[in-house]
């Protein structure tokens, strides 16, 4: 790979040489800056291929993190704490979901060895219905209904509008006009929005991204780990925490 993107960045390199000349309309200070800039790119190219052909190794990243008033699924006084950053529009987190969280719910929450926490990291650079979604979460919170709530709309990551959100909340027989209230006057954006300034301003810019580690009290520190991990690689991950023998 490294050979290909060095010649990419040195035949712009070459298309750009004539540029010195007399009659292209171009001074010589421009054309330098020019210049300088495609031998920037050229080292990232040839950095990132450097990168490309060793393995990987990233670095293991510890927070500390309080739990406050997220929603908390699970025995409060289990040993061990997920706290998962989500986004309901992301497909990461659809694909974690269905895969994943079932299992997970079934084997470790349900047994009381893990409490899962759910915060809140829409990326609305990206996803313009995240921020609403997730408010819309809490608002079903307000009527004990977050976590089936949370469910539809992991489920449904495409379909964010207001009247999707209305409809799920019918399924779940959420009084409509209460709900349809909550969201429209945004009660829960402040709250979402702190959730997203202290998941950034931790480091954590990715969804899914998951803080795991044991629990102490209203605290959880761990390690950070992201991406729609697999439940093998989760299960694993919890054995190590929980002092359990491996194998399922």
């Amino acid at each position: 790979m490294r050979k290909p993107l060095r010649g990419i960045a040195l035949s712009f390199l070459l298309l750009l040489w004539p540029l010195y000349g007399e009659d292209t309309g171009i001074t010589k200070e421009q054309a330098d800056q020019i210049l300088g800039e495609l031998r920037q790119i050229r080292r990232i190219l040839e950095d990132q291929a450097k990168g490309a052909v060793r393995p990987a190794q990233d670095p293991v990243t510890k927070l500390k993190m309080q739990i406050g008033d997220a929603p908390v699924l699970g025995a409060p006084e289990a040993p061990i704490t997920i706290i998962e950053f989500t986004d309901y529009q992301c497909p990461y987190c659809q694909r974690f979901h269905l895969a994943t969280f079932g299992l997970l719910k079934r084997d470790y929450i349900d047994t009381g060895k893990v409490k899962y926490v759910s915060r809140d990291l829409p990326l609305t650079e990206i996803h313009p219905h995240a921020l609403r979604a997730a408010q819309a979460a809490r608002c079903a919170g307000d009527q004990n209904q977050f976590w089936a709530f949370r469910d539809q709309l992991q489920r449904n990551g495409s379909a964010l509008e207001l009247t999707n959100l209305l409809d799920y909340a019918g399924k779940l027989n959420l009084d409509i006009p209460s709900f349809r209230a909550c969201v429209e006057k945004e009660k829960y954006k402040n709250a979402v929005e702190n959730d997203r300034r202290q998941a950034t301003g931790s480091g954590v810019n990715a969804t899914p991204s998951f803080l795991v580690g044991k629990s102490n009290r209203d605290e959880v520190e761990g390690e950070l780990v992201s991406g729609a991990l697999s439940y093998e690689m989760f299960s694993a991950k919890l054995k190590v925490l929980l002092d359990e023998p491996s194998g399922r």
